[in-house]
């Protein structure tokens, strides 16, 4: 019973981080449109990735680790703002008929890991997840290294899960768009993005 309970804190602490809408909410929904469902999934799936992953770090105990990316947190605010930009103007730029065609692999595994890079750009993510498991008391070594995987799990599945049901419900809409919706979508979007990499620049200022 323990491991389920955790599993399911896992599960709704990943819904949690995944469904309030930011940049990668944005880049789901405008790649599901423009390029397909799967191309959108695997986009939030690099998030839930990350995740994932700094859930780990915090979950382990992995504190030297922890430490060395929050203590460089400036800088790697500095390359997400910078990559959102450039996403941003490159999105607000793109022609809707470039993105027609077929979706090639090469294609698939820059859409998981553009999203990965831009969630590990976050790195106050780990200390959101070390308060989350010392209220649950896990994450202290001994058995409870298997309490900490199984919540990192649920953590992946629950982020994962949301951006299945994102895409899935985005790519219904799909058929609705016609080449001058695409190309305000592209517009809007982009614009959206580019200001989600002047708020990461602002927050240095502050």
């Amino acid at each position: 019973m323990g491991e389920i309970y955790y599993f399911i804190k896992g599960v709704i602490i990943g819904l949690s981080i995944a469904v309030p809408v930011g940049p990668i909410g944005i880049l789901c929904i405008r790649r599901t449109l423009t390029q397909g469902r799967v191309i959108g999934f695997l986009s939030g799936l690099g998030a839930a990735t990350a995740d994932a992953f700094y859930g780990a770090i915090a979950g382990f105990g992995l504190t030297f680790l922890s430490n060395l990316l929050v203590g460089q947190q400036t800088g790697l605010r500095l390359i997400g703002g910078g990559l959102l930009c450039i996403i941003g103007v490159k999105t607000f730029l793109s022609k809707p008929a470039e993105q027609a065609g077929s979706v090639e692999g090469n294609t698939r595994w820059r859409a998981y890991v553009s999203t990965f890079i831009l969630t590990l750009t976050n790195p106050m993510t780990i200390l959101f997840f070390a308060a989350v498991f010392a209220g649950l008391g896990v994450g202290s070594g001994g058995d409870h290294y298997l309490s900490a995987s199984i919540l990192v799990l649920g953590v992946f599945m629950g982020s994962a899960s949301w951006w299945l049901i994102l895409s899935g419900f985005t790519g219904l809409l799909r058929g609705m768009f016609n080449f001058r919706r695409m190309q305000w979508l592209n517009r809007i979007s982009g614009l959206i993005i580019m200001g989600f990499g002047l708020v990461a620049f602002l927050s240095l200022v502050r």
